[in-house]
């Protein structure tokens, strides 16, 4: 399978989840691009091994993440568009209207004292509101274990 076979499966994958909120399984993209589930999955591993998609580790036909949109139901809930989306962290819970070119509304909470609060995007741009977010791993580290980070 070539480069652009990949792409033509990443694509398909951000499509879907785009418009549906929730990351399609290996046999939901080969339906919508036309190639085997064989050709899918291999093409989950190229993809993951440029880091472009994280595959369950014990179901590789399913996604985990798809950055910055989750495969699971996380902390971390954007509402955008009229749906709920899902990211990794709180930094890909900004990076999912980025790519979505939408507002949003992120339902958040600190995560020490439990506290909710709100954090919206609207025109493209944050609206600016006072918090703090931890990483506990450096950034540089973060594909070491990228499911733990």
């Amino acid at each position: 399978m070539s480069y652009d076979a990949d792409t033509t499966i990443k694509l398909t994958v951000y499509r879907t989840i785009a418009e549906t909120g929730r990351a399609p399984d290996a046999a939901e993209v080969a339906a919508a691009s036309g190639f085997s589930e064989a050709d899918v999955r291999s093409s989950f591993a190229r993809l993951h091994a440029r880091r472009l998609l994280v595959p369950e580790p014990d179901d590789p036909s399913r996604i985990r993440m798809a950055p910055p949109f989750s495969g699971i139901s996380t902390a971390f809930p954007v509402d955008a568009m009229g749906k709920r989306y899902y990211a990794n962290c709180v930094w890909d819970a900004y990076g999912i209207p980025a790519a979505l070119h939408a507002d949003a509304v992120i339902p958040a909470s600190d995560a020490l004292t439990g506290e909710p609060s709100t954090l919206e995007v609207r025109g493209g741009q944050p609206v600016l509101l006072p918090y703090l977010a931890h990483f506990a791993v450096p950034a540089a580290r973060w594909w070491e274990d990228i499911v733990y980070t």
